[in-house]
């Protein structure tokens, strides 16, 4: 009989018998293949980030609303002086806010998920998220030159991992879950549920597994149902259905990915020389950066906020070319800048922006240089936002969905992947430039490099490889009642005394002692004394991954650890044992 299926006692309180429930819910979470259970997960995380996506939103949007009367986005039409004054004040704002929020809590954005993700295992502080939900309102109604993807993809996954951690779920499944609330919160805040599902697995949790995919799928779907209830299913662009109108085209096209990857590389590389600078206090560079924003708004208001206005003015050829030129340096400046300085605000809508106006000047210069080209300024701003976003983010596929969601035309992909192409290959491969998010966490001093085997490991939890097949004993025993125990036919006997280090040990080896001794003996023995492999036992607590199984049989150089039952003082704390032999019998497989 096992210590597992000993635990079930029909006799049980009910909020016992509640316990045993969603304990018999984590167990099977553990496992490489719940599927079932993390698809609910996934519906429930998805409604949970798009309510805070809604209220995040809502939060940023109303107050622009009646401040710019009716038109969250026209930030040029205001008053000369408010161009440069608005910025400065939220940038005080943010100071004092973040002044006053010790260091740790400061980290936000899409490379704090990833770190935690990936280092910490899916375990995000709600401190942070909080700080990230007010930190970026402050920055987005004060018309900082940032976007609200970073901080949606945070607070998606802040929430769902504070879910997990509610329910102290094991924390194999903390990392689907935090897939899910990050496509939930992209899907909620801009209607792009396909976008939301490849960036969750693309650029967050970097792998593709069905175990992962479906329940991020959920959630996505959840998440844009809610927030096209609220804000409607209208794409963000509405440019009709421009298309490549010749195979001649596709060289100039070729051309232009080269200079996007030019701006993409020049991007990183200044956003990187701001991080550099984060050792200053926050308030002074907050100022900085609310300072220079105001500056630079004074010449190019077009820059404050999302800017997805003046994206729809350079599809129509509304923007002259010095125009294009001019807001496309002010806004590459201004982003870099307070990205790099540490704004709580996002980098994707800054980088659709900056490819937007890039692609529609090189329309404007293609219809200079070739007379009678007629290149469509709609569809080089698509093809420009695209290439922008894959070649400093590092994720092709990504921006190849998001520009077809946030414009509803199918007829741009062909090209768009091409420019892709060109424009990944030539940033990665003769600029250097890794993907934004990586290269900064690379110069924090953060590694994300782990490797197939920890990725392996860290998809399954002990409670699914542990050994429940054991009895529990003192070390003192006759050789009678240690008869009778060894006619469970268990694996292994588990030394467990109070107050006393617990001790594994093989039943075989203890079964070949008794067969060896005198049927009538009827003295004590110790366990501890029988000859055969005897590992001292180390806890590691039920949510754990088998990764971090690894890391504490490294850290105590043992060759066994027992799982360790929380919440339950009416059962014993051993719920398993784990050994070395578990994890390498795992990934050999």
């Amino acid at each position: 009989m096992s210590e597992h299926s000993a635990s079930r006692d029909p006799g049980l309180h009910p909020k016992h018998r509640l316990q045993e429930l969603l304990d018999k819910f984590r167990h099977r979470l553990a496992h490489l293949d719940a599927l079932p259970q993390l698809t609910i997960l996934g519906f429930i995380c998805g409604l949970a980030a798009a309510g805070v996506i809604i209220a995040f939103r809502l939060s940023i949007d109303l107050p622009l609303q009646f401040f710019l009367q009716g038109d969250s986005e026209d930030f040029e039409s205001l008053a000369a002086y408010w161009h440069f004054a608005l910025p400065v004040l939220g940038a005080v704002a943010l100071g004092v806010l973040l002044h006053y929020t010790p260091a740790s809590q400061r980290q936000v954005s899409v490379g704090h998920v990833l770190d935690r993700l990936h280092n910490h295992q899916g375990k995000l502080p709600a401190r942070n998220w909080i700080v990230q939900f007010f930190g970026g309102i402050l920055a987005l109604v004060s018309g900082q030159s940032m976007g609200r993807e970073g901080p949606a993809v945070h607070l998606g996954a802040g929430i769902a991992s504070q879910l997990g951690q509610w329910l102290r779920l094991p924390n194999n499944c903390l990392r689907t879950l935090i897939g899910c609330g990050v496509a939930s919160a992209i899907a909620a805040s801009f209607n792009t549920p396909m976008a939301g599902v490849i960036f969750s697995m693309e650029v967050i949790l970097m792998e593709y597994t069905i175990a992962g995919f479906i329940p991020v799928m959920m959630a996505s779907v959840t998440g844009a149902v809610i927030g096209r209830m609220m804000f409607g299913a209208e794409p963000a662009f509405s440019v009709g259905p421009v298309q490549l109108q010749d195979l001649w085209s596709l060289p100039i096209i070729a051309l232009a990915g080269l200079v996007i990857a030019f701006f993409a590389a020049a991007f990183i590389r200044l956003q990187l020389f701001f991080n550099r600078q984060q050792h200053y206090p926050v308030f002074s560079r907050m100022l900085v950066a609310g300072v220079a924003t105001g500056a630079i708004a004074l010449l190019y208001p077009e820059i404050l906020g999302i800017g997805y206005d003046t994206i729809d003015a350079a599809m129509h050829g509304e923007l002259a070319l010095h125009m294009l030129l001019g807001i496309l340096f002010a806004k590459l400046i201004a982003t870099a800048l307070s990205g790099g300085l540490g704004v709580p605000g996002g980098v994707i809508g800054p980088l659709l922006f900056i490819g937007g106006l890039l692609g529609g000047a090189i329309a404007l210069v293609t219809n200079l240089l070739i007379p009678g080209d007629t290149a469509n300024p709609s569809f080089y701003v698509l093809l420009g936002m695209g290439a922008m976003m894959a070649a400093a983010l590092n994720a092709p596929l990504t921006a190849l969905i998001t520009v077809f969601e946030l414009t509803h035309n199918p007829y741009t992909i062909f090209p768009t992947m091409l420019m892709i192409v060109v424009t990944v290959l030539t940033t990665r491969q003769l600029f250097r430039c890794d993907g934004l998010f990586i290269a900064q966490l690379e110069a924090n001093g953060f590694n994300l490099n782990h490797g197939p085997v920890r990725q392996a490991l860290n998809r399954v939890g002990v409670r699914s490889m542990m050994e429940t097949q054991f009895i529990r004993s003192n070390n003192r025993i006759t050789l009678t009642q240690l008869r009778q125990r060894l006619q469970q036919h268990p694996t292994w006997l588990v030394i467990d005394e109070p107050e006393h280090d617990k001790y594994l040990l093989a039943a075989a080896d203890i079964s070949a002692f008794v067969d060896n001794c005198d049927p009538e003996q009827a003295e004590e023995i110790k366990l501890l004394d029988i000859p055969g492999r005897k590992w001292l036992l180390k806890p590691i607590h039920q949510q754990a991954s088998l990764y971090e199984a690894q890391l504490e049989l490294n850290q105590y150089k043992a060759d066994a650890l027992y799982v360790e039952r929380e919440n339950a003082p009416w059962l014993s704390p051993v719920m398993g044992v784990i050994t070395q032999e578990h994890i390498s019998n795992f990934y050999r497989v």
